[in-house]
This record gives structure tokens, sequence and C-alpha cells, in this order.
């Protein structure tokens, strides 16, 4: 009996007190390390956004603003940014809304026929993976010259759909094959059209998905800038990413007003992510552990 109790003592004791695990403190002290790392930029960008520009020169970059003013987001309001945020939405907005509508139907037809010509389709769909955009980027701006769009919105939404395909279908085929066949089955019994089980069945299911590769695909969208850069030239159809290196240029010595206008380009982000924050993860995650 003494042995035995022995014997159990080591492992009571690895456990720590109540059987509970001692605490991983490498990890937490890891943990709010990186926290730091990552929100300290994001607090001088919203601290110094704030600032008056007297005081930027003279102040604690990291203090908070003594008299904080909206001067700068005025500034930049009044800098055509109403223009810019307009043209970004447009062009994010359509090239999303075609990319997911068209990906959506072509991976439906990959998991619902797995025929040789749909097979052969998707692995031509995923080599546009290993495409980088800078690689392509003269014959698209050939292309675009030719079909007489060059410094218009469609210039940067039409490249966009494409660049996007790949990784959407990619995706979303993931995703639908984990939904059970015996649903499609039993619609069918039924009478259902394969359109009708497409918005009946697989796009319910499929939101989690669809809501993924609708933010991950605004986020590259909104965020580009070797588009606008290359095929767009005048101010009336500037996006913001490129209206953010042009007021570089004209608040060269105004750091509140150029960081004003980050602020002002990240806020419809943010919301896109407040809102699908909970589908990102299981879209993100789906089909890829088989």
């Amino acid at each position: 009996m003494a042995l035995a109790l022995r014997d159990q003592k080591p492992s009571r004791v690895s456990l720590g007190l109540g059987g509970r695990k001692a605490p991983n403190l490498i990890g937490g002290a890891l943990g709010w390390i990186w926290l730091a790392i990552t929100i300290l930029p994001i607090y001088y960008i919203v601290v110094t956004s704030l600032r008056p520009r007297a005081e930027y020169f003279s102040a604690n970059p990291l203090s908070v603003p003594s008299a904080p003013t909206l001067t700068a987001y005025g500034q930049v309001l009044r800098a055509d940014f109403a223009t810019y945020f307009v043209n970004s939405v447009i062009v994010t907005g359509v090239s999303v809304a075609v990319a997911v509508f068209v990906c959506l139907l072509a991976a439906y037809v990959i998991v619902r026929n797995p025929s040789r010509f749909s097979r052969r389709f998707f692995d031509a769909l995923l080599l546009g993976i290993a495409i980088p955009l800078q690689g392509v980027i003269i014959p698209v701006y050939y292309l675009i010259v030719q079909l007489g769009l060059y410094d218009t919105l469609w210039a940067l939404i039409l490249p966009s759909i494409a660049f996007a395909i790949p990784i959407t279908v990619l995706i979303l085929v993931n995703f639908l094959r984990d939904v059970p066949g015996e649903l499609f089955e039993s619609m069918t019994v039924d009478g259902a059209s394969p359109w009708r089980m497409l918005w009946s069945l697989a796009v319910p299911l499929a939101k989690p998905a669809i809501i993924t590769v609708a933010i991950y695909d605004a986020l590259n969208v909104w965020n580009g800038f070797l588009f606008p850069l290359i095929l767009t030239q005048s101010a009336s159809q500037r996006v913001l990413p490129l209206s953010l290196w042009s007021f570089q240029g004209a608040f060269t010595v105004n750091v509140p007003a150029i960081l004003a206008a980050v602020v002002l380009s990240v806020l419809p982000l943010l919301a896109a992510y407040a809102v699908g924050r909970r589908q990102l993860v299981s879209g993100l995650t789906a089909g890829f552990s088989k």
C-alpha cells in the first residue's frame, strides 16, 4: 500500500495542485509580446492622426495628444477622398460579386459532375495560383489597351476578377465536397433541378465559405496597388491605395493628414471583418483536414 502511494506522488506533483497542468508562462509571455508588436503600430497611426500638426514635431510620438483634433481628417476629406472612396467601393464590390458568383457555379459543377473534363478544368484553374501578378502585368496592360479600357474602372475590375478565381474556386470546392451527397440525392428524388439544389442547398450550407472568399477577395482588391498604378492615369479613376501615394506627395510634411487617410481607408475592411469574422476561420479550414 505504501509503495503504491509513493508511486502515485510524482504524477500528482507533475500535474500541480488540484490535478491541473502548470501554466505555460513562456507561451503567455510570448503571446503578450506579439500582441504589443501588433497593437503598437495601430496605436501610433490612430494617435498621430488625431495630433495637431505642430505638436507632431515636438511631442513624444507615443504620447496621447494634449489637444486631439480632427483637422487632419477634414483636410483629407476635402482632397477628393470621397471620389477615391467611391471608386474603390465600385471596383471592390463588382469584382467580388462577379468572382464569387462565377466561382460558386464552377465549384458546384466540379463537385457534382466529377467528369474528366471537370477535373482537368479544376487543375487548370489551380495553375493560376502559381502565376504571380507582377509576372503578367505587361500582357495585362497590352490587353487592356487593345480593348480600349485603359484609364477606366473596368481596367481594374476585369483583372481583379481573373486573379481572384483560382483561390476562390479552391476554397469553395473543398467546402462543397464536405456537403453529404445524400442531401443532393434526396432533393433529386423530390424532383429538384440542379439550379434549385444549388440555391436551396449548396448556397445555404456553403455560407461560411462564401463569406470567407468574399472577405479575402475584397481585401486583395481593396488593397491592390499595381493594377491602379499601371492601368489608370487620371485622378477621376483613382482608388484609395493609389490616392494614399498621392496624399504622401500632397501632404509631404503633414504626417497626421497622411495617417488620417490611412485610417479612413482601413475602416471599411474592419467593418467587413467584423461582420464575417465567425465564418472566416471555418471557411478557410473547410475540407483541408482530409
